[in-house]
């Protein structure tokens, strides 16, 4: 589980054992999860549709490729022959990403130490 789903997933469950969600409004109703008013009228039919088909924009299928190879990286020892092209893979994937305007910090588990040393530091 990332960092930042444990934090917010630690707040829920304190919150939930004083009681803040018992009296909501709108509590027992099925919640409205298809909520496409931000998407433009005549795009939500394909909108939906390749939602609805598990498709990705290009830069999120390549950071989710990305980062399943690096939850594969951290797996396996250095001397594993297959290391040396996993690596290599995730290289070429990180280079795309930049190219594309995306910030790669999320491959690099020095942020995520820093960000869960600052969240315990608040608490």
């Amino acid at each position: 589980m990332w960092l930042l789903d444990q934090w917010a997933e630690r707040h829920i469950l304190e919150a939930q054992s004083k009681g803040d969600f018992d009296a909501l409004p709108g509590s027992g109703e099925p919640l409205l999860l298809d909520d496409d008013l931000h998407v433009p009228v005549e795009l939500r039919a394909g909108y939906r549709l390749l939602k609805n088909a598990g498709c990705l924009p290009p830069e999120l299928e390549l950071r989710k490729q990305a980062v399943e190879l690096a939850d594969l990286l951290q797996g396996i020892r250095e001397d594993d022959p297959r290391f040396i092209e996993l690596h290599r893979r995730l290289t070429l994937f990180e280079l795309k990403l930049r190219q594309s305007g995306v910030n790669t910090d999320f491959l690099r588990g020095e942020y995520a130490d820093k960000l869960f040393n600052k969240i315990n530091e608040e608490s």
